[in-house]
């Protein structure tokens, strides 16, 4: 799935929900904390990681490229 930003960048756990892969905020925080999100292939566990255009976001076997 591609997700086109308007900004410089968004913070992962924004992005998780903006591409409609987690039910709320605290769903995405849990998830990341606990080491299932990948960016770039390597593991994140930062919520507020910036996320730059050109990026790969992975999620239970979901992709996300940033444009």
């Amino acid at each position: 799935m591609e997700i086109n930003i308007t900004g410089e960048y968004i913070k992962l756990d924004q992005l998780l929900k903006f591409a409609n892969l987690v039910e709320s905020g605290s769903n995405a925080k849990e998830l990341i904390l606990d080491g299932y999100v990948l960016v770039d292939g390597v593991v994140e566990t930062r919520r507020g990681r910036k996320i730059y255009r050109g990026m790969k976001v992975e999620l239970n076997g979901e992709s996300i490229i940033v444009k």
